[in-house]
């Protein structure tokens, strides 16, 4: 079989299984209801305290039943529009999938300015408030999505499995989800953690400005997943391909994960070109970063045993290319 390509192999294994009534291997490439259908939902949560509006998408699965939740975070002058491949997979794949839009550090920063004054404004942006500002939007949106699934009508009604609920995010959306996912301050608190998280995928994470990453990662207690690049550097702030694995080295051992693409950079994850970005995307770098997440949000918001058989095996060596590195602890 040495001929077969890693997907037809895998066609060629699950229908062999179907043929001798065994149960098909696990696949997290596999769409259980494709949602090409389905136009996302664009919604609106209002925190009247800090008189903020965080926008929001919604992807919903094809299933009416309680749907454990993924919430994603954008990177610096992104938008709720995003990483909409993402959104579709994970959606396909039975998951509420909320996109949140962070006022101050989104598309707005940057796109009714000159192209020479952008840079510095987005730089601008990259500020404490900010910061301080991504870390409250989450639980905000989270009790909002929890009314709106306590209602008798609605489009979220009944549609959400509150105790199930995983968080991803990008670049400054990574730095957002560390924050709401356990990593502690120079004094050692928590101050933002969200104890309704139970799993985190950290795509570029960032050390944090002070202190150090054992003091900052060396307790977080939920399984985590990080996601990097051997290119993945920005113009904006000073995290290194080599700074970024710092995280993972960090984290103590338990359900931590670490993929680090060869010759991948910081656009690696998304689906816009990013300024500084010298190739264009590898088309398998997103097939990948599908096949993984959709694993780790399977085997720790499903509670699916086969897909932490996947992850913690040579599986995933048959969407990685030869180069890229997978471990985990």
């Amino acid at each position: 079989m040495r001929w077969m390509t890693p997907l037809l192999s895998s066609i060629w294994l699950g229908v062999a299984a179907m043929a001798l009534g065994a149960e098909p291997a696990y696949d997290p490439l596999a769409i259980v209801a494709p949602s090409d259908r389905r136009a996302p939902l664009d919604l609106d949560v209002v925190d009247a305290t800090r008189e903020r509006t965080i926008p929001i998408r919604v992807w919903l699965p094809e299933s009416q039943t309680p749907a454990p939740v993924i919430l994603f975070s954008h990177g610096l002058g992104g938008a709720r529009d995003g990483n909409a491949y993402l959104g579709r997979h994970w959606s396909g794949r039975g998951y509420c999938v909320v996109f949140l839009q962070h006022a101050g550090s989104d598309e707005a920063v940057w796109r009714d300015l000159p192209f020479p004054e952008r840079l510095p404004a987005l730089k601008a942006a990259v500020n404490l408030p900010n910061t301080l500002a991504r870390y409250r939007d989450v639980p905000v949106v989270l009790d909002r999505l929890e009314s709106w699934n306590a209602e008798a009508v609605g489009p979220l009604a009944g549609r959400l499995d509150r105790a199930h609920v995983g968080i991803a995010g990008h670049s400054f959306g990574a730095v957002t989800s560390q924050g709401v996912a356990g990593q502690r301050t120079q004094a050692g608190r928590q101050p933002f953690t969200d104890r309704r998280i139970g799993a985190a995928l950290l795509m570029s994470p960032s050390l944090p400005r002070q202190g150090d990453a054992a003091t900052a990662f060396g307790a977080v207690e939920i399984p985590w997943m990080i996601m990097t690049g051997t290119e993945d550097d920005s113009p904006v702030g000073n995290a290194t391909p080599a700074s970024r694995r710092e995280v993972f080295e960090a984290l103590p051992p338990g359900s931590k994960y670490e993929l680090v693409l060869f010759q991948g950079e910081h656009q690696a994850f998304g689906d816009r070109v990013l300024p500084g970005s010298k190739r264009p995307r590898d088309p398998n770098h997103h097939r990948v970063v599908l096949a993984l997440s959709t694993a780790f949000f399977d085997a720790f918001l499903k509670g699916d045993a086969s897909a932490r058989d996947w992850l913690e095996s040579d599986a995933p060596r048959t969407v990685l290319a030869p180069d890229d590195a997978w471990q985990w602890k």
